[in-house]
């Protein structure tokens, strides 16, 4: 009667996958098509694939080892006792730098298009009150559960889902072949480009945070985990298919030049996809589903750094423990969404420079180090030492690219 009652009481894996969807699709996929107009459509969706499959992987890595402990032991606990001090405050600061800028970003994004949907109907509202007022309502919902967030987060994509699919259904009749293979531009030349858009396809597939509060929220049932990830993770890359389809076939490549001179914000993209469509209620889909897609998103990266902190500071899970990782989570993001309110492109990309971390060296590490001491009993990703190389190669590129990038070796579309 106890093993039925617990069966009986498990969440649903629906909640799991909305939490990952939802943590993945957001306000960084309005990066991709700006940073990826170098690339174009065919290298930047194989770029995407390639990316997919490694995150996919070295989000599993971090299951197989955060299995070996109790529920709700997060980074802190598993990285300090598996790895070491030394890779865990490397690790720490790298989640803490990834989650807080990411959490900076939304702040901004959200401040912008909350900006631009107030403007579309002649409401003036200032972008830095908006974003400072929309985290205060999420900073509410991640202060009240996990269950909450799940639940909060399944309505805001599941409407962001709709939007998403009359928006694109109606972006999809508009696209233009000629626009999408750009036959304006003679010999020009893509492979060059997909390098430095690497670094933005790892920030745009980061879910990496929320592996512990799945395992917190379902205990320890890998199965029903790993569906989460993998549905979760599919869901997000089809839809950033369609996303650069819509886009890449309606915005000719040398337009996307200009969107990036102006900082990339949702609110420049959706202006310039305004422009070239001429169509009110599309533009209208457009903005509502940009206010979910950004909503969505904050909802989910919030709750990794919330459970992170949590477990790194031992806050208990009482009201006024929530209380306290809530000021810690939020204050510092929006501080900085004061003081920079247009800086959401660069902080997507210097994301992916430091998720390169925790999202991929760290988990492959952890997997190794998992299966010396545990043997991963309950679960273990397939491809054995192989697989691990992968994870830690395509971790060491990005980061060597993001590099490279800043300091003006790698080739920009210009």
């Amino acid at each position: 009667m106890t093993a039925l009652s617990t069966a009986r009481s498990t969440p649903s894996i629906f909640g799991g996958v909305m939490i990952i969807g939802g943590t993945i699709i957001g306000a960084g996929m309005f990066s991709l098509p700006v940073v990826m107009a170098g690339a174009w459509f065919f290298w930047s969706l194989a770029g995407l694939v390639f990316t997919w499959f490694c995150m996919l992987h070295s989000g599993l890595m971090i299951l197989e080892a955060n299995l070996n402990y109790a529920p709700g032991a997060s980074f802190d606990t598993i990285t300090r006792d598996l790895l070491g001090r030394n890779w865990n405050v490397l690790n720490g600061l790298s989640i803490a730098f990834v989650l807080y800028i990411l959490t900076y970003a939304y702040i901004s994004a959200s401040g912008s298009i909350i900006h631009h949907t107030l403007d579309e109907l002649n409401v003036v509202f200032p972008p830095r009150l908006a974003g400072l007022l929309f985290a205060l309502a999420v900073a509410f919902i991640v202060w009240l559960s996990t269950k909450a967030v799940s639940r909060m987060t399944a309505i805001v994509l599941g409407a962001k889902v709709i939007t998403f699919f009359l928006t694109f259904g109606s972006l999809l009749g508009h696209v233009k072949p000629a626009t999408l293979m750009n036959v304006a531009e003679q010999s020009p030349s893509y492979a060059p480009y997909l390098l430095m858009t690497l670094p933005f396809c790892l920030a745009s597939f980061g879910y990496h945070g929320n592996v512990p509060s799945l395992m917190k929220y379902y205990g320890r049932e890998p199965k029903i985990i790993i569906r989460c990830l993998v549905w979760g993770t599919l869901i997000a890359l089809g839809l950033y298919a369609i996303w650069l389809l819509g886009t890449m076939g309606n915005i000719a490549r040398h337009d996307f030049i200009a969107i990036a001179e102006k900082g990339g914000n949702i609110d420049v993209l959706v202006q310039a996809l305004s422009g070239v469509l001429n169509s009110r209620s599309l533009n209208l889909l457009l903005v509502i589903f940009s206010n979910f897609a950004v909503a969505s998103s904050f909802l989910g990266v919030t709750l990794g750094l919330f459970d992170y902190l949590a477990d790194l500071f031992g806050f208990d899970d009482s009201p006024l423990g929530r209380l306290k990782t809530a000021l810690a989570t939020f204050l510092p993001p929006m501080a900085g969404g004061l003081i920079w309110p247009n800086g959401f492109l660069y902080a997507i990309g210097y994301a992916g420079l430091a998720a390169t971390v925790w999202a991929a060296i760290v988990p492959a590490l952890l997997a190794r180090a998992s299966r010396k001491r545990f043997g991963s009993p309950r679960y273990r990703v397939w491809g054995g030492n192989g697989m691990i190389a992968l994870i830690l190669l395509f971790g060491a590129g990005n980061a060597l690219v993001h590099v490279l990038s800043s300091l003006g070796l790698l080739p920009v579309y210009k």
